[in-house]
């Protein structure tokens, strides 16, 4: 049986990365620190034979027993509300966890596949966003402590590939939703759909012109999966083409939950991204990869979680 190393795989992208390898019977080890993920995101699998987890913080000594075939690094703070609040450990898990992950896989022979993400493109000034372009970042703002984070972890990751003859995978995931987000990271679909729930006005960051591409869970998880799989080493773009205004994007959540709720608008954060729309171009033509869930599906099913788990 092979055996998989989720880094963060008790957060959002990490927990349903876990199911997936799961169902494809590979033997599964996560690693967490738990600053941002969750437990509960896993519980279903702590009984499993094929399954364990191991509390540890990835910035320090790693090691664990036995063969290893493959690690997907996703521990991270993600949202912008952890990674303002988390700054230096946001830019140690981008570097030095990511320099002990690369480290593990080079000692165990593993394969080694990298989450990275569409801030690497920064405020774009090409659009839609194509992976062979550099970004437009301010190293110093805010946003910085996550997207050079990122950027230097993309980085190390292709110096292993050429330097050590690694086999590595880079991922750029473009905004992704669905069930186990937390409803209150801060960021535009589950603030939008807690404050719908509750009666509150929608805040608008800015005029709301400022575009986002949302990609369903499972979407992203089965291009992730294909480029685990694959044999491509350069970043690929996984993520949905299908461009909307946050404006608009309020409106149809108001829309989704019958809320009475208003839209009101608020300063736009300093380097908030105006334009975000990926080009997958490569993840069609490589991985034979391309969104399925239309978003009104995945709303539908995000928003029942919510309801659930959260209200």
């Amino acid at each position: 049986m092979k055996k998989v190393l989720i880094t963060g795989g008790s957060g959002f992208l990490g927990s349903h990365l876990c199911d997936r390898f799961i169902k494809e019977g590979w033997n599964v080890l996560v690693m967490d620190n738990l600053i941002t993920g969750n437990l509960d995101n896993i519980s279903h699998l702590l009984g499993n034979k094929n399954f364990q987890f191991i509390h540890h913080d990835i910035t320090e000594f790693i090691d664990v027993e036995g063969a290893l075939d493959l690690i997907l690094h996703f521990a991270s703070p993600a949202s912008p509300m952890d990674y303002l609040e988390m700054p230096i450990q946001t830019l140690k898990v981008g570097s030095l966890g990511t320099h002990k992950a690369l480290g593990l896989a080079k000692a165990k022979g593993a394969k080694f596949l990298l989450a990275s993400t569409s801030e690497v493109y920064g405020d774009p000034l090409i659009h839609p966003q194509k992976e062979d372009y550099w970004g437009n970042v301010n190293p110093i703002g805010f946003r910085g402590v996550y997207d050079e984070a990122k950027r230097f972890a993309e980085a190390m990751t292709m110096a292993y590939n050429r330097y050590h003859d690694l086999e590595t995978r880079i991922v750029r995931i473009f905004n992704t939703y669905g069930s186990r987000m937390r409803i209150y990271d801060g960021r535009a679909l589950p603030a939008f759909m807690s404050q719908a729930l509750n009666e509150e006005d929608l805040t608008v960051f800015g005029d709301g012109s400022q575009t986002r591409s949302f990609t369903y869970v499972d979407d992203l998880i089965e291009g992730i999966y294909r480029l685990a799989m694959s044999d491509y080493v350069e970043p690929v773009n996984i993520g949905n083409p299908q461009e909307i205004s946050i404006l608009d994007f309020a409106k149809e959540i108001i829309e989704l939950t019958g809320s009475k709720s208003k839209i009101v608008f608020t300063n736009l954060p300093k380097d908030d991204p105006k334009i975000r729309k990926p080009d997958i171009t490569k993840a069609r033509k490589i991985l034979d990869w391309e969104p399925k869930y239309p978003r009104k599906d995945g709303l539908k099913i995000t928003l029942e979680f919510f309801k659930k788990s959260c209200f």
